[in-house]
């Protein structure tokens, strides 16, 4: 039952009109996967939708509460109040809370969230209720539900809460649980104050490793090195100020974390935790320590919650029929303790588990999870209805209670459902297009008895005429098929319809008495915005002979159906059709019911638009649904708001409403009314909620009516239910594999056919495909004759055009046919050429594009690596080395960079001079000076080691202007070093640009070497050409690298492929070829130049170079033999032979003078090609003092930055602490205003609890004085029975509390108070009184230890009040000592980054240039420069003055004492020297009187002219050695002459020995024939006359061998005469020169 019916949705007129009949919820099915939870020890409560379920685990029954705001939010209940609490979800949301079992409304809260709870919690103890808020508030609440007070509340941005929960022993103690992160929070209390304190957990990595935790704000330990500087916080370095700063992480540096999801807490105040990962946490909520329990084994009871929960996964996925391998998925989704059992919820499904009983799973709630399809009752329709969800799962309910009698999987999408009035069966239709029927006769076991499988395309919905012989299943893409619905003609197939339109709804009416089933269609005409509608008649006759109303495919023929269509004014979402030609439509576009008159005047094909007879508005949203009742009787509208309403059919008048499901779950998704009318079944969209309504107040006449009706209509159905169920009771069981995924449901028995050598298997197609191809087999088979001849024509005629053809290309041009004209279909020829237009246009158009699109991005490249240089990067090579220099690219500077040059200069400029300005006022008053000597001296070494050492670079060198420079010691401000960054990136500018100046020079040498190598490798080329020689002349050219312009263009020898051109454009380059063939020949046709090339070889006069060319021509009598010239012819031969030798000698020395020639250019080329490289060489050693020279002041630039980033680093540190101090400052403010209030709490409460420990003891002291008159041995007695005290209110509370665990707090004293004075109740009856004590002194005596008893408990609840306002002051007192601290290392950090900061202005970065070899170390290791100091030159200038004074008078006295000693061995040496010159000249004198004197000496010494006379005799000598010369020269010549005449002979003569062996080798042939015949014939008779010739001839070559050896004997002798000759000149030569 449900908790109140909804109302509203139609006006006012509307809820009196709806007064006439009611409607209430009859049971409520489902689960929506939220939560679960007990409110009370055996009730067990879920949501559901807009519903609340509470399930008695004992009965299991189920009683339902519904939401009327909505779908229920965030849930949760108490057992111990028996209260449930749940949120709605509608703007600023409130949260219900409701009593149970009265299920009415206790309170409801109301906060500040804007959207929606995610979260509820109840304590154990106390009215105290958790709640946690979503975007945008994330806000965590506690309130006292009892008293609707916010307690506290605290905001966690961006947080999204999972779970939560308080702790069952201390209500003070909450835990939070989200996505990646627990926080335990406390609930403190001061008397009446609350606040709400969190304490983040560190988690574990998704390893299972704790991580320690580290403070990056104020790190531990810190790292300072004195080169780089303080060592900082991330949060510095990101430069992060405030809150990001302190709770800044670095990417690195985060980890993955375990994600929690369930967690229970224990007696111990211990929560364990289950992760994602698999790992079990241990948390320590006091502590807030987190442990990872994976190497110690689980408790025994965690092992059996562990065994509960296997158990319940591989329940579930049996339903779903899955395999071991799924069981890995996540399927439990809540979990509860109650009574000592565990209550887990699954996909639908709650089992317990309770080890002491029975140690097993016990099912105690079956329903599912998943959202439903739709539902349909079951015939006759009062007892049982069917449903079936979104993964196939079918149900079947009990109508009486909603109880589920049983299930089947069918491990397929479904998709709609409907039940058959003829049969208990149910048809599933599927995503697929499959349509599952199921055998209900047997409630309790469902089974699937049969498939098929109709088409591709999803089954949208499935409707039964009220006859149940037809089932309609309409599809997507207009397919509407009709089946046959009994069980006896196995479902079979009739056809099918196809519309054009898209099918909105459809609506079938049957005609009993004319036995006819109209199918009404409703279609959406989007173009006129309007609905129409189209009927089909479906006769009996159909079902008995199908092939005359449908064609070979199956279709139905629209003759045959009787096809009306109407036009109606408005577009509709929803029609239903009554018998009467009455249409109800629900618009669309307006929320408005109409009703519609079908006439035959508007029927097709020339219908006119229909106008509604009536309109009546709805207060419904959204896209609406219709029903009509089993009798017509009742009109049911429903849309996305839930909310059903319920009309006359007559009037349309409004029967009833009910607001049965939410908005927020999509409203309602399918309705139905049972056949008598008294049961309605509703499903939502999303919310897997199934309502049964049912009737709570209606007129009489209208249930007699449909009851009526469905008796009648049960009468009629009566015999075909009975025959149609015992023929689906004999159908066998289908038998599918639930783990297919290509089709859920196999097939029984393959049909395989094999025709035309296809094999098909008919079972895996579809009805339409086995349809589509027995039509395609049989046409085949039909025309099989006509094809083959149409083959055989075409064949034919294929030749015959190709010989047609052939004989074209043999007649004349003037006679040939075009090729098109032999074409047959020449619309199916432009067609193709058409198509292939299109694809060249398209595939033309995509390269184009692609083009384009490369043409982009080459510009691109091009702009930012070739246009914006203004200096092109490039290189210069060598000629014969492996050496490349390249420049340096430079961009243009703009003129923003060239305005803060200039301000830069402007400021240096100007400082420079303020501080001349300061320098002359400072030495005006200086009082010390150097001397002038020591002034040069150290300006000298100022002038010599300043520029580079102490500027750090050799810039100045290599074109960089230094003097702009500030100096390296002057670095101070943030504006210096900005500057001085400026101005180095000016001198590397400089520096680049110098370099490229010369660079450019050395390329334009190349250039002109290149040129002047051409120039001679063209007289080379013209020597080759004259000697004839074919050798490879070098020619250098510039690579890419040297000229880069060339990667930019692309020449036409790079391109491979073949250049496409047009018709026009082959046509114009064809003439310009032929243009240019004429030019050329008629530039070569010249008669002036052809006459001289025919006379004079194309010259005017013979050239030198022209005498390789010349040739004399041999005399005409040359041919004949020498003995048979004349002796004038001999002469002419003698000349021809002097002339020829003449002009081989002058062509030999010609060739000698082009070698020479040839020698001398290559060695220029080679020598000019080699002083170029060592030009480039040069260059390249340049490069790399420029790249040293620009890294030198690149790395000051980058020390530069570095100082400034630090600087800038430490600037955020500091205005972070700053920010954090004022922070800190804020929250000790409020800590002591805490502090203060918490002080004054506890004072203004000692009052009170004094007053009470006052009035205690004077009861005690009033006691004594009470009963001072009783008898002291009852007095004693009575002070026994005074301190006595009952021991049962503890144990009561014990037992009464559903939590054993919970003990008694402060906030029960009223109970605690009332269950004690009802066990003093047993104490002070009569049966304790001691004997002798009257009864009004006992009397007496029990209200005295009653008041005392009070007095005790009032104090011992106030000793507890001030324990925990002490114990919340010491904790305001301890965070205000925290707080003290944190603040002392606050300023203790400023401190020492003020400290750091002041030092790093002053400890500056100084780049020194050393020479190399000046530092020289013993090791490796780099000394220790810590305690170094950096002073003023002039200092140490000035020391090395007096150093160097003093150096010198020590080298003066030194020098002096060298001198003299240098005098004394001088003396030494000079006396030496003259006694050996004494010496020598005794020598020289005894010489020379024993000296012999020959007449040459002799003519030497009295000869005034010796030269002279001597160089006579060397002419005179010389001239006869001329004269001998020539007579030698003249002998040689005539003796060579004689050896050509003896060598010429000795041609002739070896001519004719040749000749003679020729003649004798013949003689011989014919002698050994001869030999042969003579042998043959017998004769030895030899003529004597031959034999005596060759005797002669034998002679006579015998006497010229002879004389050729005197020849060859002579020529040695005369060779062995001219040998001696020169040796002889060579002796004379000498002979000369020595005298």
């Amino acid at each position: 039952m449900a908790a109140g019916a909804g109302t509203g949705g139609a006006g006012t007129g509307g809820a009196a009109r709806a007064a006439e009949a009611a409607l209430e919820v009859s049971w409520v099915q489902g689960f929506s996967n939220k939560n679960l939870a007990f409110v009370n020890n055996q009730t067990v409560c879920y949501p559901c939708g807009n519903y609340i379920l509470f399930l008695d685990i004992e009965t299991k029954k189920t009683r339902a509460m519904q939401c009327q705001t909505g779908q229920v939010g965030a849930f949760a209940a108490n057992a111990n109040s028996q209260v449930v609490a749940f949120s709605d979800r509608k703007l600023n949301p409130l949260i219900h809370i409701y009593t149970f079992p009265e299920l009415s409304k206790l309170t409801e809260l109301k906060g500040d969230v804007q959207l929606d709870y995610t979260l509820l919690a109840f304590s154990f103890t106390g009215p105290y209720l958790a709640s946690y808020s979503s975007i945008p508030e994330f806000v965590l609440s506690v309130w006292n539900w009892q008293k609707r007070i916010l307690l506290c509340s605290e905001s966690q941005p961006g947080l999204t809460g999972t779970s939560l929960s308080f702790n069952p022993m201390n209500w003070q103690q909450l835990c939070f649980v989200a996505e990646s992160s627990v926080t335990i929070w406390r609930v403190e209390r001061s008397k009446d104050e609350y606040h709400l304190t969190g304490h983040p957990l560190e988690l574990p990595d998704d390893q299972g490793v704790m991580s320690p935790h580290e403070d990056l704000f104020f790190p531990s330990s810190r790292k300072d090195d004195p080169y780089y500087g303080p060592d900082l916080p991330v949060s510095a370095i990101a430069g992060l100020e405030g809150d990001e700063a302190e709770t800044f992480v670095p990417r690195n540096c985060i980890k993955t974390s375990v994600h929690p999801t369930a967690h229970c807490w224990t007696a111990a105040s211990e929560i364990y935790m289950g992760c994602e990962e698999g790992y079990v946490l241990a948390i320590d909520a006091e502590q807030y320590s987190v442990s990872v329990l994976q190497e110690k084994a689980p408790p025994e009871f965690m092992q059996k919650v562990a065994d509960m929960v296997s158990y319940v996964r591989r329940e579930e996925q049996k339903k779903k029929g899955g395999t071991p391998s799924n069981l890995q998925k996540q399927v439990l989704l809540a979990m509860a303790f109650c009574n000592e059992g565990l209550y887990a919820a699954g996909c639908g499904t709650v089992y317990s588990y309770r080890p002491v009983r029975s140690g097993k799973a016990v099912k105690i709630l079956d329903s599912s999870s998943s959202c439903f399809v739709a539902a349909d009752f079951l015939t006759p329709g009062n007892n049982y209805c069917v449903s079936v969800t979104i993964s196939g799962e079918a149900q079947v309910w009990s109508l009486e209670d909603g109880t589920l009698l049983s299930k089947l999987n069918l491990g397929i999408e479904a998709t709609s459902m409907a039940c058959c009035p003829s049969s208990s069966s149910a048809a599933v239709g599927t995503q697929e297009g499959q349509i599952c029927f199921l055998d209900v006769t047997k409630a309790e076991a469902p089974r699937l008895v049969h498939r098929t499988f109709l088409s591709k395309l999803p089954v949208l919905s499935l409707h039964y005429d009220q006859s149940g012989l037809f089932l309609i299943a309409r599809a997507t893409e207009g397919h509407i098929f009709i089946l046959d619905a009994r069980p006896s003609k196995l479902f079979q197939v009739l056809g099918y319809i196809v519309v054009e339109d898209e099918v909105l709804h459809l609506s079938v009416v049957s005609d009993l008495k004319n036995d006819l089933v109209d199918v009404m269609v409703l279609f959406n005409v989007a173009e006129i915005q309007q609905a129409r509608l189209e009927i089909f008649h479906l006769p009996s006759a159909i079902r008995t002979d199908v092939a005359e109303y449908v064609n070979e495919q199956g279709m139905f023929k629209a003759s045959d159906l009787k096809k009306e269509q109407y036009e109606l004014d408005c577009t509709l979402s929803s029609a239903v059709r009554l018998k009467r030609n009455t249409v109800y439509g629900y618009c669309s576009s307006t929320p408005f019911i109409s009703k519609y008159y079908l006439s035959k005047e508007n029927k097709w094909p020339d219908p006119s638009v229909l106008t509604s007879l009536k309109k009546i508005p709805s207060k419904q949203f959204g896209s609406g649904l219709l029903c009509l009742s089993a009798n017509s009787q009742w009109l049911a509208a429903a849309a996305k708001d839930g909310v059903l309403f319920i009309y006359n059919t007559s009037t349309l008048d409004l029967l009833a409403q009910k607001h049965c499901l939410s908005y927020q779950g999509g409203g309602i998704r399918s309705m139905v009314f049972s056949l008598d009318g008294n049961f309605i079944l509703l499903n939502s969209e999303n919310d897997c909620a199934l309502v049964c309504l049912k009737w709570k107040e209606i007129k009489e006449t209208e249930v007699e009516e449909a009851a009526l009706y469905w008796q009648s209509l049960l009468d009629i159905l009566h015999k075909s239910i009975s025959d149609e169920n015992f023929v689906l009771k004999s159908m066998e069981k289908w038998k599918f594999d639930p783990e297919s995924t290509s089709k859920s449901i196999p097939v029984k028995k393959s049909k395989v056919t094999e025709e035309d050598g296809n094999v098909t298997n008919t079972d895996d197609m579809t009805w339409m495909g086995q349809k589509i191809q027995k039509v395609m087999r049989e046409e085949t088979r039909r025309f099989a004759n006509q094809k083959e001849e149409l083959q055989m024509g075409i064949k034919k005629l294929r030749e015959t055009i190709q010989k047609m053809m052939h004989e074209n290309e043999q007649v004349p041009d003037i006679e040939k046919l075009e090729l098109w004209e032999f074409n047959l279909d020449l619309e199916e020829q432009e067609r193709a050429q058409a198509e292939a237009e299109e694809d060249v246009v398209r595939a033309r158009n995509e390269l184009e594009m692609e083009t384009l699109s490369y043409c982009y991005l080459q510009d691109l490249i091009k702009y930012e690596c070739w246009d914006v240089m203004c200096v092109k990067e490039r290189a210069v090579k060598c000629f014969h080395m492996d050496c490349q220099v390249s420049n340096y690219p430079l961009k243009e500077r703009s003129k923003e960079e060239l305005e803060t040059l200039e301000k830069a200069l402007q400021s240096k400029r100007t400082e420079t001079a303020d501080l001349k300005a300061q320098k002359k006022n400072l030495e005006v008053d200086s009082e010390t000076a150097l001397s002038e000597e020591e002034g040069e001296k150290a300006a000298e070494v100022a002038d010599d080691g300043a520029p580079h050492c102490l500027s750090g670079s050799l810039s100045s060198q290599y074109g960089g202007n230094t003097f702009i420079l500030y100096h390296q010691c002057d670095l101070h401000t943030k504006e210096q070093k900005l500057n001085q960054t400026i101005l180095l990136k000016d001198v590397i500018y400089k520096v680049k640009t110098a370099f490229n100046e010369e660079f450019d020079k050395v390329v334009q040498q190349k250039e002109q070497e290149i040129a002047r190598v051409k120039e001679r490798n063209l007289k080379i080329q013209e020597i080759l050409e004259q000697l004839e020689l074919q050798v490879e002349v070098w020619e250098p050219v510039l690579t890419e690298d040297e000229v880069p312009e060339r990667a930019l263009t692309v020449q036409d020898s790079e391109i491979k492929a073949e250049k496409y051109m047009t018709q026009e454009e082959k046509e114009q380059a064809e003439m310009l070829a032929k243009l240019e063939r004429e030019r050329r020949l008629a530039a070569t046709d010249d008669e002036r130049l052809r006459a001289l090339d025919d006379m004079m070889g194309g010259v005017l006069e013979i050239r030198r170079e022209d005498i390789l060319k010349m040739d004399i021509p041999p005399p005409s009598f040359i041919s004949r033999p020498e003995d048979l010239w004349t002796e004038e012819e001999i002469k002419i031969f003698d000349e021809y032979e002097k002339n020829v030798k003449e002009l081989n000698e002058g062509k030999e020395e010609y060739r000698q003078f082009l070698r020479s020639e040839w020698s001398k250019l290559e060695a220029s080329i080679k020598e000019t090609t080699k002083n170029f490289d060592e030009i480039v060489c040069k260059l390249s050693e340049k490069k790399l003092k420029s790249d040293m020279v620009i890294y030198q002041e690149e790395l000051k630039i980058i020390n530069l930055i570095y100082t400034l980033l630090l600087d800038e680093e430490l600037d955020t540190r500091e205005a972070g602490l700053h920010k954090f101090l004022t922070k800190k400052k804020k929250e000790k403010v409020k800590g002591a205003r805490k502090i203060l209030a918490a002080k004054y709490g506890v004072e203004a409460y000692m009052g009170p609890y004094r007053d009470a420990l006052q009035e205690q003891q004077s009861l005690e002291l009033g006691f004594m004085k009470q009963f001072a008159d009783i008898p002291n041995d009852l007095l004693e007695e009575l002070i026994q029975l005074y301190k006595h005290r009952p021991e049962t209110p503890r144990t009561e509370a014990l037992l009464d509390a559903a939590n054993p665990y919970v003990k008694a707090s402060a906030e029960n004293y009223q109970d605690a108070l009332s269950l004690l004075m009802k066990a003093m109740d047993e104490l002070d009856s009569a049966v304790h009184m001691p004997s002798g004590l009257n009864r009004s002194a006992w009397r007496r005596f029990c209200r005295a230890r009653r008041n005392k008893i009070k007095s005790e408990e009032l104090v011992k609840w106030k000793a507890l009040e001030l324990a925990e306002m002490q114990a919340c002051h010491q904790r305001r007192v301890d965070e205000n000592e925290k707080m003290k601290s944190e603040l002392e290392n606050t300023f203790q950090e400023l401190t020492r980054l003020k400290e750091e900061k002041m030092k790093l202005q002053q400890n500056l970065t100084v780049q020194f240039l050393l020479k190399q070899g000046q530092v020289e170390l013993k090791s490796t290791e780099i000394p220790d420069y810590s305690d170094a100091v950096l002073i003023d030159r002039s200092v140490v200038e000035e020391l090395n003055c007096r150093l160097a004074a003093q150096g010198e008078k020590k080298i003066t006295a030194m020098v002096e004492y060298k001198d003299f000693s240098k005098g004394i061995i001088q003396l030494e040496w000079e006396h030496k020297k003259m006694e050996m010159q004494i010496q020598d000249l005794k020598d020289k004198a005894r010489d020379i009187v024993i000296l012999p004197i020959s007449k040459d000496c002799q003519l030497f010494l009295n000869m005034q002219n010796y030269d002279t006379h001597m160089a006579q005799n060397l002419a005179r000598m010389e001239q006869s050695l001329g004269v001998m010369d020539k007579l030698h020269k003249k002998n040689v010549k005539s003796h060579q002459k004689k050896v050509r005449e003896l060598k010429k002979c000795i041609r002739l003569k070896e001519q004719a020995n040749y000749e003679l062996s020729l003649q004798l080798k013949e003689m011989l042939v014919s002698v050994s024939e001869r030999m042969h015949i003579f042998k043959a014939a017998d004769t030895r008779d030899i003529s004597e006359h031959i034999t005596s010739q060759r005797y002669q001839e034998i002679l006579k070559q015998k006497y010229l061998r002879d004389l050729i050896r005197e020849k060859e004997k002579q020529l040695t002798i005369l060779q062995l005469e001219t040998g001696p000759l020169k040796p002889r000149r060579r002796r004379i030569v000498q002979k000369s020169e020595s005298s």
